[in-house]
């Protein structure tokens, strides 16, 4: 009787510590917890994931891929933090890609930058400019907004790489959330993708190349990554709110606001140039079904994960770009191909039915396009 009273009194209690008041609902779970309570399993489960799947040895020198929004900068946060506590033994850098576009990322790099003062992690930035003498701004005056996102995700994707590989790091590690991976299964079966189908839910991929990639946040959901940066700092507003009723959705969009025109330290604005992008229906397809049933996220992934690839499917085979000396499944590389037709005023010519046309060396050389070879970074031995 006395207990029901106290809590009468102090309102829900934490269903973890039942201690402190709860302040949020945990959108994985569902159960009601107190802030300190949700520090530490938001923490402790992506520390579990990084002890069970093994994912770093000590000594390794490990790249934190920031681009200063909400995953990233969560992610240099958490790890840093991390390693530090349990004593990891890890040496962390921050990799940022410049691809040139204006009123977007060089305000996001502003937020890399403060990152680096923050949390004392080397900074290396690099850019489409010097890889491959083109912005994306440039891109998208040439070809438009339709398929302006298959340059910029091959080229970020290779940028990454050779970034990872002037730092001579051991693996690259990335902010890829629950979200965004459940995103991605749906997109390669829609595509029909059954090579990018199978390693698409791996927490890490590229074993067999130089730089393997780690998805440390790969069970964590969006909304956990977006509430935790707020409650650092303002989680009384949560409390406010929560106290006056407002349900989770209404106090997530508020915060959202509230950190927007607070200016917290890290850059929220989607691509300019990617509200029309595949991805997004995909997204918003997820979000529908996370508000009917939030465990969906975690059971596409499990579905990914479950997939068996008929052993009659021909899968790519994996090999090295003749041109610039990259991972390649064919004789020139996805950025190769593509940076070759802009370089001949013919942007198009590796998207879609044109593909063919590409890796074919007559004609090509003699057209005096420029290679990524003659770039600031040269050949690196991938």
């Amino acid at each position: 009787m006395e207990g029901e009273e106290r809590k009468r009194s102090k309102g829900r209690l934490c269903c973890l510590c039942n201690e402190r008041r709860a302040s949020l609902k945990r959108p994985k779970t569902l159960e009601q917890i107190c802030k300190d309570c949700f520090y530490d399993v938001f923490e402790d489960e992506i520390h579990q994931l990084i002890v069970g799947e093994q994912l770093f040895r000590s000594g390794e020198r490990i790249a934190i891929g920031a681009s200063g929004g909400k995953d990233s900068t969560v992610l240099a946060y958490v790890l840093s933090k991390l390693n530090r506590v349990h004593n990891y033994g890890l040496h962390l850098f921050l990799l940022s890609v410049d691809e040139g576009i204006t009123g977007y990322r060089d305000d996001s790099l502003q937020t890399v930058h403060r990152n680096q003062i923050q949390y004392d992690l080397p900074l290396k930035v690099v850019s489409y400019k010097d890889l491959y003498g083109w912005t994306m701004d440039q891109i998208v005056n040439l070809i438009g907004t339709k398929n302006n996102c298959t340059f910029c995700g091959v080229f970020r994707r290779q940028a990454l790489d050779r970034g990872a590989a002037f730092l001579k790091v051991d693996k690259l590690v990335t902010g890829h959330n629950a979200d965004d991976i459940a995103e991605t299964v749906l997109l390669n079966i829609l595509r029909g993708d059954i090579a990018r189908l199978s390693r698409c839910t791996s927490i890490t991929t590229g074993e067999d190349g130089p730089i393997p990639r780690c998805k440390p946040f790969k069970y964590t959901y969006e909304k956990e990554i977006v509430i935790y940066p707020y409650s650092l700092n303002h989680f009384f507003l949560i409390l406010c709110f929560v106290a006056i009723g407002s349900s989770y959705l209404q106090i997530l969009d508020i915060l959202i606001t509230y950190a927007y025109f607070k200016r917290l330290d890290y850059f929220s604005t989607e691509c300019i140039y990617s509200p029309n992008a595949y991805r997004g229906f995909a997204r918003e397809f997820i979000k529908d079904l996370e508000r009917i049933r939030p465990r969906a996220i975690l059971d596409i992934i499990k579905s990914g994960e479950n997939f068996r690839i008929s052993t009659a499917t021909k899968m790519p085979e994996q090999g090295t770009c003749e041109r610039c000396g990259y991972i390649s499944s064919q004789k020139w590389c996805k950025a190769c191909v593509l940076l070759d037709g802009l370089n001949r005023g013919l942007p198009k010519l590796g998207i879609g039915r044109n593909r063919g046309s590409i890796g074919c060396k007559d004609g090509i050389e003699s057209q005096g396009g420029k290679s990524i070879e003659s770039k600031q970074f040269g050949t690196l031995d991938f």
